[in-house]
């Protein structure tokens, strides 16, 4: 997560959504740097916990921005790179011989297995169902994320691929496919309403 006081703008990080190459890129013009276990802060700890406190130290009330990813394919990238193609099979957070539906069906059950223990985009988005997020960008969009961010930062980007995930095959069934939008049709809704919107859905004040 990053913030950038004299843009007003705020980049909260989604995991496997490009994030890390764009917080490389904008680092050098930020004010405020989370890493580790903060760089992934969500947007409901960002609105409670950390929006007052730039509030109270600084006087500002960032616009925040996000990247949401098509689900199935944030989950693939998960289950990529989690994969033994670049994780030790004995390592918990290895996928080891699953395949790229059962890693679905793990993510989305009641209790996943420790490599699918991922989240959810929407429950990273959100907060009580609503989300808090200024500018939320398609996944899919990248001009249209690259422009945004150069123009409020008066500044040009220079991207490099980051954090990408290996590649190999993850096909998904019909039947699966069909699981997982119905368990979670919030998050489809929304990446859905981002596409509609012509891949950035705007906050209205």
């Amino acid at each position: 997560m990053q913030v950038f006081l004299k843009a007003n703008l705020a980049f909260i990080s989604v995991p496997k959504t490009g994030s890390t190459a764009y917080e490389i890129a904008m680092r050098p013009h930020a004010d405020i740097v989370f890493t580790k276990r903060l760089k992934h802060m969500t947007a409901g700890k960002f609105q409670n916990k950390f929006r007052p406190f730039l509030e109270d130290s600084f006087g500002r009330n960032p616009e925040l921005m996000a990247v949401m990813r098509n689900p199935i394919d944030q989950i693939r990238s998960w289950y990529k790179y989690r994969s033994p193609a670049r994780l030790d099979r004995e390592d918990r957070n290895s996928t080891g011989d699953l395949s790229f539906d059962e890693f679905v069906l793990e993510v989305i059950s009641d209790d996943p297995a420790p490599c699918a223990g991922i989240g959810a985009q929407f429950g990273f988005l959100t907060v009580k169902g609503e989300t808090p997020v200024d500018h939320l960008f398609a996944y899919e969009h990248q001009p249209l994320i690259r422009g945004f961010i150069e123009e409020r930062l008066g500044a040009t980007l220079n991207l490099k691929d980051k954090n990408v995930s290996p590649d190999i095959p993850a096909p998904i069934s019909p039947k699966v496919e069909a699981r997982l939008r119905k368990a979670r049709a919030k998050e489809f809704a929304l990446y859905e309403a981002i596409l509609d919107a012509g891949g950035v859905l705007r906050k209205i004040s």
